[in-house]
């Protein structure tokens, strides 16, 4: 496994090296100037905004312009925030946190909910159970995160006034309080992303033990005297899973943009609304650092995907 891990890490390289290009060449024909603001100042002589132009190197050549980004972000520089005039990676490591916690959450909710529900949905097809399970599934993957979050925030903020829908990073509580606070607020934006990737993960693990449990080799488990529940959990679900694994591997792409709409609807202080607040600015080196560093998280979680194969099925072996 170890020389599989290493080549793919080795692939991994030239792949992000040419998003990087693409992201980079895409932003850098975008229309928008960052010191528009200036322009539009009488107070603000127009040889300010163009030395700031030629300091930041932004009429040179786009090959010129990417080689000096890559090389810097190699170094570990990445960049100036025009709108912020703080360092790029500053920001990012201020914000990525909140992100990750709450997609991590979120994604675990999304399997804590999809496989015993798909599960008990493909020992029981057609039931009632299956039915109520297949009619939510279906209404839950259909409704886009921003309406199911403005539905959350009427619900539980303003007509029950359980939950707060304003995520704040600045809470002033101590002990057990802060912890309990922090819950709180995060409760609405995880269920929000994580039943919108449940729902679908719902019908995919449904549909992966459905084929499953129909095999010669279950039904010799359950001709060995194995109890249900073993032949089920043990040998269905397991090999079920292959399927589902990689579709959470395409689904993080997905993730990462309903993150971006759900951080502006409950304002998390997170990379998503960083992101939006960036494109409003056109802040190019905010924009072209967290769509990289997305794409890395996507290249990573696919990896991973990638060497739960060999724990999930033993057959599978790397070479």
């Amino acid at each position: 496994m170890s020389r599989y891990l290493l080549r793919r890490l080795l692939i991994s390289l030239p792949v992000l090296a040419g998003i990087s290009l693409i992201l980079f060449t895409i932003l850098a024909m975008a229309p928008g100037d960052p010191f528009e603001e200036l322009a539009t100042n009488p107070n603000v002589p127009a040889e300010v905004r163009l030395n700031l132009r030629a300091k930041f190197g932004l009429d040179d050549p786009i090959g010129v312009r990417y080689v000096r980004w890559f090389s810097s972000m190699l170094r570990g520089d990445w960049g100036f925030s025009f709108t912020s005039r703080v360092n790029v990676d500053t920001l990012i490591l201020q914000r990525l946190p909140t992100t990750l916690i709450v997609l991590g959450s979120a994604q675990l909710l999304a399997v804590l909910v999809a496989l015993p529900v798909g599960t008990l949905s493909a020992v029981r097809p057609y039931s009632i159970f299956d039915q109520i399970a297949t009619t939510l599934a279906f209404i839950g993957f259909s409704l886009p995160t921003f309406f199911t979050g403005l539905l959350f925030i009427l619900f539980f903020s303003i007509y029950l006034d359980w939950l707060p829908f304003i995520y704040r990073a600045d809470i002033s509580a101590t002990g057990w309080r802060f912890y309990w606070e922090h819950l709180r607020q995060a409760i609405m934006p995880v269920a929000v992303l994580g039943l919108f990737q449940g729902a679908a993960l719902t019908r995919f693990v449904r549909s992966a033990v459905l084929d499953v449990i129909r095999l010669d080799y279950i039904n010799t488990a359950r001709a060995k005297g194995l109890s249900e529940q073993v032949t089920i959990t043990k040998h269905a679900v397991r090999n079920a899973l292959i399927p589902v694994v990689t579709l959470m591997a395409l689904q993080i792409p997905t993730i990462f943009t309903g993150a971006v709409i759900t951080e502006q609807i409950f304002r998390v202080p997170g990379v998503g609304s960083l992101l939006i607040s960036a494109i409003l600015a056109n802040d190019t080196p905010v924009i072209m650092a967290i769509t990289f560093v997305f794409s890395c998280l996507v290249v990573t979680f696919n990896l991973v995907a990638d060497l739960l194969y060999g724990w999930l099925d033993p057959r599978i072996s790397y070479r």
